[in-house]
């Protein structure tokens, strides 16, 4: 959504392998509500409460459940990312093919959407049209799973995301489809070496999402996992149209919240110098960050790369440039390698064609 042309509008308003992952509760994380499968874990909200919107979501912990291969001296996890896919197009289909030809060649243990997983306002039930238009189609050949994060266009209002519970439409939706993982608005899962966190960035731009920050704070500073990648879909850097958080669309910081200022407060404060990386979409391009961002008591360098080509494209704007290793205004997707200590990125097309590779070590 461009901000830029109905931003005084808003601010009135709001003043593989191959293998599907089912993933089970890590018995390491948050209560045992006594649900094993994932088939019977439905919504999963614990129970203790965002104290700023009165919305029950305490997050939830799952082990992925990759099996070793019989490899035990190499842990390998291989997933794709890449969000702002629902627009139930032709690029969305092409993207969807390539993602299922590259994981039936190289392996795939499961995917990340990175969230605006449906336009132009999200779904309406667990029973929507778009749900077999703009996710079971698109992804038929993909025999993974995907765990899911939250869009601004997910909350509804046509990408304002002030339509509060909408969401629950797409939590809900865990329970019909295997293949669809998002048991709550933040949640983490551990697949071998490698933990993952999900944050609601949407909540995260209305100030809402003390409760995503004090879990990712909690989650983060206990973890033993050898690599630590967050996930969201409201990018902190970027040279796309939305630009940076903190001046989403050129917006100085009077016009909270659309200018991102709860983003960019909710990465430095809880992000950054914590996890190795962090995934996004929201604008529709695609690039590696040259920026990191890091803490003095940490010895973590926080790297940034967009994924949001899912689905269309956008250019990029000429002021203000962030440094970048590789980017482009077209559709495709990122895969991933992570094996023991180094993390190898690819960006692919929409043709399933790799445009661009770069690694980097813990």
């Amino acid at each position: 959504m461009n901000y830029r042309a109905v931003f005084g509008i808003v601010y009135v308003l709001v003043g593989c392998d191959g293998t599907r992952v089912v993933p089970t509760l890590d018995g390491g994380g948050l209560a045992d509500s006594g649900l094993a499968r994932f088939d019977d874990a439905g919504v999963l909200d614990a129970g203790s409460v965002d104290a700023d919107s009165g919305i029950a979501d305490a997050g939830v912990a799952y082990d992925a459940g990759i099996a070793d291969g019989g490899l035990a001296d190499v842990q390998t996890v291989r997933f794709v990312a890449f969000g702002d896919q629902g627009k139930s197009n032709d690029a969305q289909r092409s993207v969807g093919l390539a993602v299922g030809t590259i994981c039936a060649q190289r392996g795939c243990d499961f995917g990340l959407l990175l969230g605006d997983n449906f336009y132009p306002s999200g779904v309406s039930s667990t029973t929507d049209p778009l749900w077999e238009t703009a996710f079971v189609q698109p992804y038929a050949t993909v025999d993974a799973g995907f765990y899911v994060t939250l869009g601004n266009h997910d909350y509804g209002s046509n990408g304002a995301g002030t339509d509060f519970g909408k969401e629950q439409n797409e939590i809900d939706y865990s329970r019909v489809n295997p293949k669809w993982i998002l048991p709550a608005h933040h949640y983490k899962f551990t697949a071998k070496h490698v933990e993952f966190y999900s944050g609601d960035t949407n909540k995260s731009m209305f100030k809402t999402d003390s409760a995503v920050r004090e879990a990712f704070a909690q989650w983060t500073s206990s973890s033993t996992a050898t690599w630590k990648i967050a996930f969201g879909h409201h990018n902190y850097l970027s040279n796309g149209e939305h630009g940076n958080a903190g001046n989403y669309d050129y917006l100085p910081i009077n016009f909270f919240p659309v200018n991102g200022e709860g983003v960019k407060r909710f990465v430095e404060g809880t992000l950054c110098g914590q996890v190795d990386l962090y995934l996004s979409g929201h604008d529709h391009e695609r690039e590696w960050l040259q920026t990191t961002c890091s803490r003095a008591d940490s010895g973590i360098n926080t790297e940034f790369i967009v994924s949001g080509g899912g689905s269309s494209a956008t250019g990029f704007e000429t002021a203000g440039i962030n440094p970048y290793y590789w980017r482009s205004a077209s559709s495709g997707f990122l895969y991933v390698v992570i094996e023991d200590r180094t993390l190898t990125g690819t960006f692919y097309d929409a043709n399933g064609v790799a445009e661009f590779t770069r690694s980097f070590k813990k």
